[in-house]
């Protein structure tokens, strides 16, 4: 993410800064001065203050405690069916290359979020996964942001296509260059719209992932906000079709791998009911699964132990199927 200028009246921006980082300006009201945050796969964090012409005016001291280590992260673009995908890869910091490694997808994939950006903070939970034995893959398809018009809107009328097959291709790109790893143990996980991709993959390409991890997933569209899925979906009746094929309710009967609900039952986004309606779903079509309701919280799980005691779940779970290193 860089850092440009340009002037009300419009004409070509001018670059202020560039390189790769993650950055992010909070301008002043007055618009004098402004606040550049940004950080690196090597700096955890950094905010700068700037003079509306430029000049620096001084650094704000962070008061983070700084990770313990930094993430062995791979940053690049990733050619697969003949278009490219921002990938990052996360090796484990005692990589051995003469071993065979199992490779955990941690996916998002919808609209509006970027996985891959040049932030150290958002892999450092995605190391401590592959820490345990892994090779972490994190991909950006097609219906994610920044990457044009076209780009974005070639979800339109179904979630349930392109965004998996684009992570499929990628793994399968990957695969051919990274030899150690083993696409015969691949497990998925993700949270939201991620939440929704995990048990996807999970019930509609079975030959490929083998455990899935779906926290706080969209289960039925019909259900999720209006404002949201009829931007990408269009309205119910016009588009049933393209409803049901994104429902993961219909694919319930065809569950034959390790999947495991992670849900807050106090979710005010992505409401309780949705992980219930496919646990219910499961339930009737004599499939078998795991229900971890987090009692009490919302969307997000901000509490450290509860934190704790959830990826440590998670790895056990996904990493039960998946085994280690061979």
């Amino acid at each position: 993410v860089q850092l440009l200028r340009t002037t009300v009246a419009g004409g070509d921006p001018e670059v202020l800064r560039q390189g790769q980082n993650e950055r992010s300006v909070e301008v002043a009201r007055e618009g004098g001065v402004y606040v550049e945050s940004r950080t690196a796969i090597d700096v955890a964090g950094l905010s700068e203050i700037f003079a509306h012409d430029g000049r620096s005016l001084g650094v704000l001291p962070s008061v983070a405690e700084a990770p313990p280590f930094a993430p062995s992260v791979e940053l690049g673009m990733v050619e697969a069916q003949g278009r490219s995908f921002p990938t990052a890869v996360i090796r484990p910091r005692d990589f051995n290359p003469n071993k065979r490694y199992p490779v955990i997808v941690h996916v998002y994939g919808g609209p509006g979020v970027n996985r891959v950006l040049a932030g150290q903070l958002r892999y450092l939970q995605p190391q401590w996964f592959a820490d345990q034995g892994a090779i972490v893959v994190m991909a950006d398809n097609r219906g994610t942001p920044r990457r044009g018009r076209e780009w974005e809107r070639s979800i339109k009328n179904s979630f349930a296509t392109l965004a998996l097959d684009d992570q499929i291709a990628v793994l399968e790109s990957l695969a051919r260059r990274i030899p150690q790893m083993d696409l015969k143990r691949v497990g998925i996980y993700g949270w939201s719209f991620g939440g929704y991709m995990s048990a996807l993959a999970v019930l509609k390409r079975p030959e490929l992932f083998k455990v899935a991890v779906a926290g706080a997933p969209v289960t039925e569209w019909r259900d999720y906000d209006t404002h949201y899925t009829e931007r990408y979906l269009g309205m119910p009746q016009d588009n049933a079709a393209g409803y049901d094929e994104s429902s993961l309710l219909t694919l319930a009967p065809k569950l034959e791998r390790p999947l495991m609900l992670v849900h807050g039952t106090s979710d005010d986004n992505v409401y309780f009911f949705h992980s219930l309606k496919l646990a219910d779903a499961l339930f009737k079509a004599g499939r078998k699964y795991e229900f971890l309701p987090l009692s009490s919280f919302t969307h997000m799980v901000p509490e450290p132990v509860v934190q704790q005691r959830l990826y440590t779940r998670m790895a056990d779970f996904l990493f039960a199927e998946l085994g280690g290193p061979q």
